[in-house]
């Protein structure tokens, strides 16, 4: 993404003056912008503390004439929202913005935990960080995001069927949802019954369960933002794995993605697993983009 010297990032915590300035943005590349785009309808949904106490924090990359108010002319470019304590997620920009972006906040927000983005972009945003911090920058978690081309269900598929949470299954989300995010060292991003009771809302998790009920496996979605809706949180537990059960969870709510009306399906993996990343693309999911997540230290 080129950027130019007359571009500058304005930072607000107004949830609403940043949807108007970054919707049109956002919804311009909505695969490379999905994260932005969920967390965004998350806070929008759910309210600005629903991922902790501190309020979000947000910005827009955009010609200097854009003023700060959503009506004026500049042209945005990029964007980024952080809700603490968890790392800033930042759009793919150029070196130039995320130089600049580093500078100006490293005078207002020393406390950055990370950067999540394309990975180019994290890998300056970091560099930067380092250079106007003092801090270190370590890389974390690589991924790798597909897009769903043909939907291919595995064969065989295991005995049993897919089914839509609900109500009665509240307790059985909680507890996977925290055990899936033990299993992925990753810190749940809210408290696990509200993500239950979210998902459920709007029918976002399917189940996969063996022929006399008893479930398996789970995978869910985000709400449809721009056309797009990305599955995560697909678990299964260690005892039940190796069975096809998460395969056939992600093709059930693959598929409901698309009856649904999505016309992007996409998902994020791990690169440090290479049995997710061979089972999401025999059922049909291709490569977009490369992502990195580094953490912020000392």
């Amino acid at each position: 993404m080129s950027t130019d010297s007359r571009s500058s990032w304005q930072l607000t915590h107004d949830l609403d003056a940043f949807h108007a300035r970054a919707a049109d943005f956002l919804r311009s590349e909505p695969a490379l912008h999905t994260a932005l785009l969920s967390v965004t309808d998350t806070l929008r949904v759910q309210g600005l503390h629903v991922y902790g106490e501190e309020a979000p924090h947000f910005g827009t990359y955009a010609d200097a004439d854009a003023g700060a108010d959503a009506g004026a002319a500049g042209r945005v470019r990029g964007a980024f929202l952080r809700t603490p304590p968890y790392p800033m997620t930042l759009s793919p920009v150029g070196p130039e913005a995320a130089e600049a972006l580093a500078r100006q906040l490293a005078a207002t927000t020393p406390d950055l935990s990370g950067v999540a983005a394309a990975r180019e972009t994290a890998e300056a945003f970091a560099r930067a960080w380092e250079k106007h911090t003092g801090v270190t920058a370590t890389l974390g978690t690589r991924q790798r995001l597909y897009r769903l081309d043909t939907l291919t269900p595995p064969e065989p598929a295991p005995p049993g069927r897919a089914r839509v949470a609900a109500e009665g299954d509240l307790d059985l989300l909680a507890r996977w949802y925290r055990e899936f995010c033990a299993a992925v060292g990753q810190r749940p991003g809210m408290d696990a019954g509200e993500w239950g009771t979210s998902r459920i809302s709007y029918g976002g998790v399917t189940l996969w369960e063996t022929p006399d009920g008893t479930p398996t496996a789970m995978a869910s979605v985000t709400r449809r933002a721009a056309g797009q809706v990305r599955v995560a949180t697909v678990y299964t537990p260690a005892a039940l794995r190796g069975r096809g059960y998460a395969g056939a969870a992600t093709v059930a709510v693959s598929r409901a993605a698309l009856d649904a009306g999505a016309g992007e399906v996409l998902l994020f993996t791990d690169l440090a697993n290479p049995t997710s990343n061979g089972l999401y693309q025999r059922i049909g999911y291709r490569p977009v983009r490369d992502f990195a997540q580094y953490d912020f230290s000392g």
